[in-house]
Formats: C-alpha cells, structure tokens, sequence
C-alpha cells in the first residue's frame, strides 16, 4: 500500500474529517459505579474511529482497585485531583494532580486513593473498545454486587484477568478498603 503525504494545505483538507467532530461540554454526565470506584464515559469508540476511549474515574477515600492485567489495550492516567497510588510489576508510585503514568498491557497493575480526600483520573484507553467492559460492569453493579463467576466471565470476555495477590498488603500497607466489598 502506498501512502502519499499531502504536501499543501489544499491537499491536506481536500478528504475533509477523518472522524465527526465531538464535543462534550461541562457539566458532564454523572459517574456510574464500578464498586469500589466510580466511571464517567467521555469518549468511545465509536467516537474515535476505535483509535481510543476516554473515561474519567472518581476514587472515594480507600479505594483499592483490584489488580488486573490487561491483555488488548494499554491505558494512559492522568490524575486531575488529589493523589493515585499505582502499582505496575515491581513500580510503585503516586502521584498527584497533574501527574501521568502508562500502563502497558501484559502487566499486572492496580491503583488506589493515597490521600484523604476523593481522588480522580483520566484514563486513556487505546485501542478503544475496553470502556464497554466499564458500561457492562456499572450495568452489573446498579443490581448489587456481582456474582464473582460472572464477574470473571465478563472480564474475560474483555481479556482482562485479576490476581488479588497484592490485595492484603496493599490494604494494611495504605489501610485501603476491599475492593472485594
């Protein structure tokens, strides 16, 4: 396949938008709950040609994130208030507002609220396609606390897999909640 690269701006502009111009302005729409931590969708796929999503998540004082691996996408944080521990392989870290993190696929990795007001972050998502796992999952969550075998079977439909290994150090370490209710 050859790719021919425009050359002036005519050229440039001549296929006009490649995508449809989105626009989500403020207020923006209540967060769901995940559990231990809530979802706001800002965009999706279908928006962005699959290329990414964008969620946003409030994180209430003590929330653990259970520890998962991803396995189709890699996630960009940025964190917008207060302060996000996160784990990945053997790194540790928090951050604060305005501080950013990859997490790549194939690794394990959790988070949780470090500080002692509620925290937020932007997750980046490419390819898209893993925040439907999110609308599934609040869907689950409206009725109560999922079963954990459907629990399990929608994550792998996403190819996503948890290990609570790091759960009880993590709680004691931080004196976090369980992300297990």
């Amino acid at each position: 396949m050859t790719v021919i690269l425009a050359s002036t701006l005519v050229e440039a502009t001549a296929a006009g938008r490649s995508l449809p111009l989105t626009v989500l302005s403020a207020p923006h729409p209540p967060d769901r709950s995940l559990g231990t931590i809530g979802v706001g969708f800002r965009l999706n796929g279908e928006q962005t040609g699959g290329q990414v999503a964008i969620v946003e998540h409030p994180f209430p004082v003590g929330a653990l994130v259970p520890p998962h691996v991803h396995t189709r996408e890699d996630e960009f944080s940025i964190v917008t208030a207060g302060a996000i521990g996160f784990r990945s392989g053997s790194d540790e870290v928090v951050l604060e507002a305005g501080g950013y993190i990859s997490k790549p696929r194939g690794e394990l990795h959790t988070m949780w609220n470090a500080g002692s007001v509620e925290a937020r972050m932007i997750e980046v998502i490419t390819p898209s396609g893993f925040e439907n796992f999110f609308f599934e999952l609040a869907e689950v969550m409206a009725s109560g606390p999922p079963d954990p075998a459907a629990l399990e079977t929608l994550a792998t439909s996403y190819g996503l897999f948890f290990d609570p290994t790091w759960v009880p150090e993590l709680m004691e370490k931080y004196g976090l909640n369980s992300p297990f209710g």
